[in-house]
């Protein structure tokens, strides 16, 4: 093994001591993989094997570094020190060798063993070569069949890594499909967010339906719905030409606490059933949070609105009330309809959204970003009016005509409120 790849599983680049790991002690997992790969992470997750008192030598390296400590399987003695960069797993070793451990594991690629203590790789399986190869080769069905959330990780190791999956362990996985309704609908969403995030992940999503592993999840997933993922990723590829903020925005999270990002939400639009009341259902029932199921069915009942030209002003205006911080996996998914028509007829769909695309951009406009010249407070005190929804629907009339440039100061503003009070 190259001097480079021991180097960068060096303990130096870990946030604790090589000194407080037993021996013998391996590092395994991602971690070797991605140093063979030559793929650095700017954080670190490390996974570490140790032969016996694995959460007893966890708990000591998180006290002694005041980091967190979460024990994962008390049964299988299992347990995660959590660093502000890098997270470290230690396991017991399952089974009476490394040896044994390593052959319990989902994929060649997978089971590559490095000993800090010595600087050796230990690789039973032949999974540097496998790596070389870029293929992903399960080690036996049997351990497929162990945890069936592996069928569907097959998919997203293959989209993160670029590799292909071998032959017959993707014939293996068809056998095995419906052995994946075994596993918890959160389990399968994390793999499945994997995928819908990047373009890489479109064609492996389309894989695993193929290969019968989505049916079980997303019972209104069709044919045409897989291929609208290809063109959402057409669409945000003109975005970013185009407008380039945007782009970013697709790529940021729903929210901090929540690890989809806005190019996912559009996708997973495409998974579910059009009408967004019994997509909510669905969404509820895979177990998404309630910001993500939000912007889907924001996203459903929208996009249609988006592809209308020639809105007025006071129709773009409770629009962007309505899109909300949805408007960029919104007008993806809009377009990506578009996207599939202009393959066939040559036209370009975007100056549909340019200007719609445009308002959003400038922070200034008054009918996307409404700037307000009076409050709900001043419009009761000045109208001698009850707090109610009325008091919104006002507020909301004041924006448009000031939209539209005939309300301009308070004053104009509070005159207008009373007339249509009046009317």
């Amino acid at each position: 093994m190259s001097n480079s790849v021991i180097s960068r599983l060096a303990a130096e680049n870990w946030p604790f001591s090589l000194e407080w790991l037993p021996k013998p002690a391996y590092m395994v997992g991602g971690a070797v993989r991605d140093a063979i790969l030559g793929r650095s992470r700017e954080y670190l997750d490390l996974d570490f094997i140790i032969p016996s008192n694995a959460v007893k030598v966890a708990s000591a390296i998180a006290k002694h570094y005041q980091a967190g400590f979460v024990l994962l399987d008390a049964e299988r003695q299992i347990a995660r020190v959590v660093f502000p960069h890098a997270t470290a797993d230690f396991a017991q070793q399952e089974g009476d060798s490394l040896i044994t451990d390593l052959h319990r594991r989902d994929f060649t690629i997978n089971a590559i063993a490095y000993n800090p203590h010595t600087q050796e790789i230990i690789d039973p399986l032949q999974g540097c070569a496998d790596i070389e190869a870029g293929l992903l080769r399960m080690i036996s069905p049997k351990n497929l069949q162990d945890d069936p959330l592996r069928l569907m990780r097959a998919y997203r190791q293959a989209a993160q890594l670029s590799f292909t999956i071998e032959p017959a362990t993707q014939a293996t996985i068809r056998t095995l499909a419906a052995d994946i309704s075994q596993v918890a609908a959160e389990r399968v969403r994390v793999e499945i967010g994997y995928l819908l995030g990047s373009s890489q992940g479109t064609p492996w999503l389309n894989a695993a339906w193929k290969d019968g592993l989505l049916a079980t999840f997303f019972t209104n997933a069709t044919h045409n719905g897989l291929l609208k993922l290809a063109a959402v990723d057409k669409a945000a590829i003109l975005i970013s030409q185009n407008w380039p903020q945007l782009a970013e925005e697709l790529q940021q999270c729903v929210r901090d606490t929540v690890k989809t990002n806005w190019l996912g939400i559009a996708k997973l639009a495409c998974l579910v059933h059009p009408n967004p009341k019994v997509a909510e259902i669905e969404l509820q029932e895979l177990t998404y949070s309630r910001a993500e199921i939000r912007s889907v069915i924001i996203a459903l009942r929208l996009f249609p609105k988006f592809k209308v030209a020639n809105l007025s002003l006071r129709e773009q205006y409770f629009l962007f009330q309505d899109v909300g911080v949805v408007f960029t996996a919104t007008t993806t998914l809009a377009l990506a309809d578009d996207v599939r028509v202009e393959a066939m007829s040559g036209d370009n769909p975007l100056w549909v959204y340019a200007p719609l695309i445009n308002r959003y951009l400038n922070p200034d406009d008054l009918v996307a970003h409404p700037s307000p010249l009076v409050s709900g407070k001043k419009v009761i005190i000045a109208l001698n009016v009850p707090a109610s929804p009325l008091v919104g629907k006002i507020l909301s009339e004041i924006a448009v005509a000031q939209a539209e440039g005939t309300v301009t100061t308070v004053e104009e503003a509070i005159e207008f409120a009373r007339q249509f009070v009046e009317n």
